[in-house]
């Protein structure tokens, strides 16, 4: 549909590291919000508001090789492109590709390419099953 999103983000908190509970309720920790800072800093009106369903494709490039869990890390990032002003909510993304590269120290970073796609094309995926 239209051109592809793209940019280069800091190396995200984990999910794990993203929230806090302070008694009964879930906040977001002083690291997720210096994150979410640094999105917003770096994206706010750079980019027009994808109004449609979204595409991301991903490579995150952790700062160290360490084990970590891709899917914990994706949390953040997708809340931080929503607060930036990306996209209105990150349910629009119904296509994911992502993967975890060689580390880049000693920060690492995050390469992320966001496209709107049209219903056709979204359909096209769909698998059907015989039984």
């Amino acid at each position: 549909m239209g051109e592809a999103v793209k940019f280069e983000l800091p190396w995200p908190p984990s999910v794990n590291r993203y929230y806090r509970h302070v008694g009964p309720r879930v906040l977001i920790s002083r690291e997720g919000r210096r994150f979410r800072r640094m999105c917003v800093s770096r994206l706010a009106g750079a980019f027009p508001k994808l109004a449609g369903t979204v595409k991301l494709t991903g490579e995150f490039y952790p700062p160290d090789a360490r084990r970590r869990d891709l899917d914990n890390i994706l949390k953040c990032t997708l809340d931080s492109l929503v607060h930036a002003g990306l996209m209105a909510d990150d349910s629009q993304i119904k296509r994911i590709d992502i993967r975890m590269e060689d580390p880049v120290p000693p920060e690492g970073l995050v390469y992320i390419e966001l496209e709107e796609i049209n219903e056709t094309e979204k359909k096209n995926g769909k698998r059907t099953c015989s039984n």
